[in-house]
């Protein structure tokens, strides 16, 4: 493909001396136009994100492409041969989830100098899409902070049937900070000036046609509203703007969890409502009845049975209208 490169970087190097490499593909359209820095597989179980990178490389046109598009479709290969969500800990204790360690540091933990050789190409984009997978059991969305018009409207272009604002620093609740949030790729490229959205595509672990679909048709769409590529943004699922307070309703208690609603996610629920029962299995006693906590949209169901103290349950988040 005319215009396009791919190279080899080095992420970090493991105790054996071995290193840990990924690579970066280049789409170069010529200088009219801005940088878009778009990843996938941050978190390495995340998969969909990196097959909408090679949909999006098999169907990119760079003649007709304006500016920069930098993709990275594996940015951790720790957790990605792995299929995990974080790192073992011998190999970063500190800090096992990559995604809470933006920008990084070149002489910090394994995460840190990842991220801070990604943030090196990261940095120069006018814009980043940071591709994410949820669970089975999540409607699919985009998520982008609180009172940043530029990232909202890259949201409102990439599409999806929820749209989810993150209030961010002093403006979030406690569990914000107590969870390192901060540290987050996209929260530390806003707060740079960058705008910035993280979808979160439907199911893990497995390539889904739908989820990939709604993927590469958002990443096309956020190159149209950036104008580097022609044709304005297409309908991508029906958004619905709501707000994200972290709200979760956490298991109380280990046990089984059974589902008792008829809710399915992207409900609309009141505060309340009974959504099923945690009990212990082996005396059968109630340990939690399970409940919405706020009026809004239900956007993740637990269905997996057996859950783990504070584990999480069910999130709704709140509708908005601005």
């Amino acid at each position: 493909m005319e215009g396009h490169t791919a190279e080899r970087i080095t992420l970090a190097r493991l105790p054996s001396g071995v290193e840990l490499e990924t690579t970066v593909h280049t789409y170069d359209g010529g200088d009219d136009g801005p940088t878009l820095y778009v990843q996938a597989a941050q978190h390495g179980r995340e998969i969909n994100g990196s097959e909408v990178l090679r949909r999006f490389h098999e169907e990119l046109d760079t003649e007709r492409l304006a500016g920069r598009i930098v993709a990275v479709p594996v940015a951790d290969p720790l957790t990605f041969d792995r299929v995990s969500y974080t790192t073992p800990e011998q190999l970063d204790s500190i800090n096992p989830n990559m995604n809470r360690v933006w920008p990084g540091d070149e002489d910090g933990t394994l995460h840190e100098r990842m991220a801070a050789a990604l943030w090196e190409h990261a940095s120069e984009a006018d814009a980043i899409v940071d591709l994410h997978t949820g669970s089975r059991d999540m409607l699919t969305h985009v998520v982008f902070m609180e009172g940043d018009r530029e990232s909202r409207a890259l949201a409102e272009a990439f599409g999806t049937d929820l749209l989810l604002s993150e209030q961010a620093g002093d403006d979030a609740d406690v569990e914000w900070e107590e969870r390192d949030f901060g540290g987050k790729f996209r929260v530390a490229a806003t707060r740079e000036g960058i705008p910035s959205i993280t979808p979160e595509l439907a199911h893990n672990k497995e390539i889904v046609e739908s989820a990939v679909e709604t993927g590469l048709t958002g990443v096309v769409n956020v190159c149209r509203q950036l104008d580097m590529l022609p044709a304005a943004p297409v309908e991508n699922g029906d958004p619905v703007l709501a707000r994200n307070h972290l709200g979760r309703v956490d298991a109380a208690d280990s046990g089984l969890f059974v589902v008792e609603s008829g809710h399915e996610i992207g409900d609309s629920v009141e505060a309340g409502e009974r959504v099923g029962t945690l009990y212990d299995p082996a005396t059968y006693e109630i340990r939690q009845k399970v409940e919405t906590d706020r009026d809004g949209i239900l956007y993740s169901l637990t269905r997996e049975s057996t859950v783990c103290g504070g584990g999480k349950l069910l999130s709704v988040a709140l509708l908005r209208e601005d």
